[in-house]
């Protein structure tokens, strides 16, 4: 498999992630992850390195969401705008963002259809004619696809963008508990996923009333944050308590033969924006570094030739690739003309987790040279043991990632006591900021609003099951008595 041409480590990537914007951007167009050059504002191209990518990571997190019992669907693109009336909350919190159509062929549509901008409006519709007994209870559906939304923000490849890929549960239970516990189950999913599988951390915070998710009686997401310090949201969880399902007209006959209105939560784990917080948080001034789990190719062989031992080399790395496959490990090798120097920098740049080097020494020995991305550590070890090393080192990688990522995270929360001293952190550090808050009720929302306007900060909520109200504390925008204390943030 060979590289693009090129002639030294400069000229494939080495840019300082400080400068993140630059970097982010660089690595974007030298990995061949997108192709912004797309011909519609805020839409862009996923390249096959992305692409493949996004499929290890759908199969990662649609194993969890069956494993959890939801089972797989997929709802039509179109939502009838109809739909979308029967929850007014919803559809108002959605409109400045949707796309509607509005003509096929030559003549216009008696209604208008939207381009899904999330699909409770479409699922739902569905639920209340499928939903009739308490046997059809709990029902947990899932599907995998694209959603589209009008941002007016500035968008940014794969963070905010007007197309992107996610996944989008819909759940109904019999009573509020079975919902609750649901979200829960959402939490350690996306902890199965992001912490122990691609190495992010992130803090799951219960949203203020004035920033959930529009119609939810509650909403908890996990935020990350990305290497200038600012925030970014990951998966979602929606406690919908029963709003939606009147609003549908959801009924189910429980075991005394009434009729009772169901309880209903949605989780939206975002697969593009999980991409790019994966490549922004492990990335370095080489490129991408990918965990185990999502590489394309897991393990990269470079054979280092000499004149007249091609054959002998290259039938070594072939028995290699073989061996590895079988293991059921992703594995290529770079039989370009390129020098092997040239080869290690490209396969850096794109972020594949180990380099084995076979030459006329290794042959010789028995043995296979490995290289891990993350360290640089080069490791000799047996050809006959290689695949349960470099399973071994997957693992090495991975732990390493998260930790390194978490120490990060974890040095950028901070305490402010009030707005100036939220202003100075977050103008030197960035990051999270614990602050002393009146409410997170609707009545806090002026405060959110003096916050953001002083310091361009956001209030990201309470950070889940540690909700106490601080005692002696006032609220850092208006003085009353604290109820709560929030996180602050930049944020995307």
């Amino acid at each position: 498999m060979a590289g693009t041409e090129t002639t030294s480590r400069k000229d494939i990537f080495n840019v300082d992630k400080s400068d993140f914007s630059n970097w982010y951007s660089e690595i974007m167009k030298t990995a061949d992850l997108v192709d912004l050059r797309y011909n519609v504002k805020g839409f862009v191209i996923y390249r096959p390195w992305l692409m493949r990518m996004a499929k290890e990571l759908y199969s990662i997190w649609e194993s969890e969401l069956e494993k959890a019992g939801h089972s797989p669907t997929l709802f039509p693109v179109v939502i009838p705008e109809e739909n979308f009336e029967k929850e007014k909350n919803h559809v108002q919190g959605f409109s400045p963002q949707v796309f509607w159509v509005t003509e096929a062929g030559e003549g216009k549509l008696e209604s208008r259809l939207a381009l899904r901008p999330t699909s409770e409006a479409a699922f739902y519709h569905m639920y209340s004619l499928w939903i009739r007994s308490h046997s059809d209870l709990p029902l947990k559906l899932y599907q995998s696809c694209a959603v589209y939304r009008y941002e007016t923000k500035a968008t940014k490849p794969l963070i905010r963008g007007r197309e992107f890929l996610w996944i989008e549960a819909h759940d109904v239970f019999a009573d509020d508990a079975g919902a609750l516990a649901q979200i829960r189950e959402d939490m350690a999913t996306t902890k199965a996923v992001l912490h122990d599988k691609l190495g992010i951390p992130f803090i799951f915070f219960r949203r203020p009333a004035f920033d959930k998710f529009a119609g939810a009686v509650d909403t908890y997401a996990a935020d990350a944050l990305m290497p200038d310090k600012r925030a970014v949201q990951l998966p979602s969880t929606h406690f919908l308590g029963q709003g939606f399902a009147q609003a549908f007209g959801l009924l189910f006959e429980d075991q005394n033969g009434s009729k009772r209105v169901p309880y209903q939560t949605c989780h939206g784990p975002p697969i593009s924006r999980t991409l790019a917080v994966l490549a922004a948080i492990h990335g370095d001034r080489k490129g991408l570094v990918l965990p185990f789990a999502i590489a394309p190719i897991q393990v990269i062989i470079v054979p280092i030739v000499y004149k007249g031992e091609q054959h002998t080399v290259m039938e070594r790395c072939e028995q290699l690739a073989s061996k590895l496959r079988r293991s059921g490990l992703r594995v290529e090798i770079d039989d370009s003309e390129k020098k092997p120097g040239m080869k290690f920098y490209y396969w850096e740049m794109k972020g594949v987790p180990i380099r084995a080097e076979i030459g006329p020494r290794d042959i010789e020995s028995g043995t296979v040279t490995l290289v891990r991305r993350d360290t640089g550590h080069r490791d000799k070890v047996e050809f006959a043991r290689a695949a349960g090393a470099i399973k071994r080192i997957g693992g090495e990688i991975l732990a390493n990632l998260r930790r390194n990522a978490s120490k990060d995270l974890e040095s950028h929360i901070s305490d402010a006591n009030s707005m100036g001293e939220l202003i100075d952190v977050l103008a030197s550090k960035g990051g999270f900021v614990n602050v002393p808050f009146c409410s997170r009720d609707m009545d806090g929302e002026a405060c959110a609003d003096k916050i953001a306007e002083a310091t361009e900060g956001e209030v990201r909520g309470t950070v889940f099951d540690r909700e106490d109200a601080p005692a002696g504390k006032v609220c850092i925008a208006c003085g009353r008595p604290a109820r709560c204390m929030v996180v602050v943030a930049k944020a995307y």
